[in-house]
């Protein structure tokens, strides 16, 4: 089975001059950039980064994947980053 796209649009809209869909933060970061914002789950004794779990180039979707990952991984340590800069930074702590 081949996998097919369908592109849905009114009669007589012009097609798209490009395939890809325009960011509303501009331009696609080229395949080498990184994305700016990464949340990292820290190992149990917080001496390094043992899972990204997100990359994005929106800091509204770093952010709900930094909480996602807080309630997820509860007890470890977990962080925000932009770039280099750690954002927020949770402790691992248990409820």
């Amino acid at each position: 089975m081949t996998p097919a796209v369908h592109q849905l649009r009114p009669p007589g809209d012009p097609p798209d001059q490009d395939d890809k869909t325009a960011s509303p933060y501009g331009e696609f970061p080229h395949e080498h950039e990184d994305l700016p914002y990464k949340v990292e789950v820290w190992d149990s004794a917080g001496e390094f980064v043992e899972l990204v779990v997100a990359v994005s180039v929106s800091p509204a979707i770093g952010y709900a994947a930094y909480f996602a990952a807080t309630r997820e991984f509860p007890g470890r340590a977990i962080t925000l980053r932009h770039k280099t800069s750690v954002i927020s930074r949770w402790t691992g702590q248990a409820h």
